[in-house]
């Protein structure tokens, strides 16, 4: 079934790009709705999510907190800070031995693996200290 390329998802792919922070569905809402004021939530979560299928994002599931969308597609690692909730990308290789480890023992095929690091920002820590 061939998809349509519509206004709704070009909005929300450009949204995606702008924001540049791996912003969540509620984000790229936020940021559309102040110009496109009868947007729906639904739409937005519905074309993420078919933008993240056709491969065009990448959806980033975040334990215990909203899932993510990124338009770097090359493979690699995120983090995120656990007081202020800041979420970026880790400069880091993507490790394909990890893959095969896993596979090896499992016996499972493995496509990928996703790794998202928590700890505390620099700034939040500094704030602690005061």
């Amino acid at each position: 079934m061939i998809k349509r390329n519509t206004i709704q998802k070009q909005l929300i792919l450009n949204a995606v790009r702008n924001l540049r922070n791996h912003p969540t569905a509620d984000d790229v809402y936020n940021y559309i709705v102040q110009n496109h004021p009868n947007i729906s939530k639904g739409t937005v979560y519905r074309n993420l999510n078919s933008l993240a299928e056709d491969g065009i994002l990448i959806k980033i599931s975040v334990p215990d907190a909203a899932d993510r969308f990124d338009d770097t597609l090359k493979k690699h690692y995120h983090i995120k800070c656990m007081e202020c909730k800041e979420f970026m990308d880790v400069n880091l290789d993507y490790m394909q031995e990890l893959d095969d480890k896993v596979s090896e023992m499992t016996k499972y095929k493995i496509f990928s693996h996703d790794v998202v690091f928590k700890g505390i920002c620099q700034s939040c820590a500094d704030k602690s200290k005061s």
